[in-house]
């Protein structure tokens, strides 16, 4: 499909530019335009950014600026927006800078005194709750948990007990692995929708208890490939409660049952941060308030 250009000329400065995050149609005009006349275009990879330019008939200088060069290279461009040239940043699915390569260069960019512009577009995270049908005014968006498993772990766990409705993305190398982890830190009913492939031929949407999306998912292995977002159920907010000694009941904890578990049934009944009561238990300990060893 040719692109008919509506724009000879954009001015001197860098043009953030969404793209799209799997069915082609959903670019915007004003993206084609821009990326029409963008004396550059920086993608972080020029094969997947060639094929999208290739559909719209749109011929373009095409560098590479992904995470391993965004530094080197955005003083490249940088020199080159000054000279009087128009940039236009592009990832290979989606908005830049969300989860994606780009945040450093649009920073160092405005550091610079650069003219830098905004054209939104589509966005993985913006269509999954649109298409997601749950009623919420807050939400927290996580992006990639860490790779290594003890992270992802400790992460999750520190989330546990957080109210808004939390999003994540991840990979089909560990979608598996993540949703295990899930379930261990958020419980098997904790609602979750799993959302694959948005917007491409195979597209497909999952809801329920992390259990329940964790079997379907292990039923088929074709539903493990391609990219996911992760929509999880925010925990019920603990409210302290009114009229306990938190730490009279810590100590009586600890003399009955290992640090960890005193904290755990203490941070239930009062309400209080684990942090905070553990680092009181050690206190304690320390004190002689308890004679108990952790487990």
């Amino acid at each position: 499909m040719l692109h008919k250009k509506s724009l000879d000329r954009i001015e001197a400065g860098l043009y953030v530019v969404a793209t799209p995050i799997g069915n082609l149609r959903d670019v915007t005009l004003r993206a084609l335009d821009v990326l029409s006349a963008a004396d550059v275009v920086a993608a972080e990879d020029t094969r997947i950014t060639r094929h999208l330019l290739a559909h719209y008939g749109i011929e373009a200088k095409i560098v590479s600026l992904r995470e391993h060069n965004e530094v080197r290279r955005s003083d490249q461009l940088i020199d080159w927006m000054r000279e009087g040239k128009s940039v236009a940043l592009v990832t290979d699915a989606g908005t830049p800078g969300i989860s994606d390569p780009g945040a450093v260069f649009v920073g160092r960019a405005r550091q610079a005194g650069v003219p830098v512009w905004a054209i939104p577009g589509p966005s993985a995270l913006t269509c999954a709750l649109a298409g997601l049908g749950w009623a919420f005014d807050v939400f927290c968006f996580h992006g990639f948990l860490p790779q290594q498993p003890g992270a992802r772990r400790r992460a999750l766990q520190s989330l546990r007990e957080r109210a808004p409705v939390m999003v994540f993305y991840e990979a089909p190398h560990r979608i598996e692995e993540t949703l295990t982890d899930m379930q261990e830190a958020f419980g098997a009913e904790r609602r979750c929708a799993l959302l694959r492939e948005l917007t491409k031929k195979f597209e497909q949407f999952k809801e329920g208890g992390l259990a329940q999306v964790r079997a379907w998912l292990a039923e088929d292995a074709d539903r493990r490939r391609g990219e996911f977002v992760l929509v999880v159920e925010g925990g019920a907010a603990v409210e302290p409660a009114p009229g306990v000694d938190a730490e009279r009941l810590l100590a009586l904890l600890c003399e009955r049952l290992p640090t960890k578990e005193a904290v755990r049934v203490a941070v239930e009944l009062t309400g209080r941060k684990r942090n905070e009561l553990y680092d009181l238990a050690l206190r304690q300990q320390a004190r002689g308030g308890s004679d108990s060893e952790e487990s």
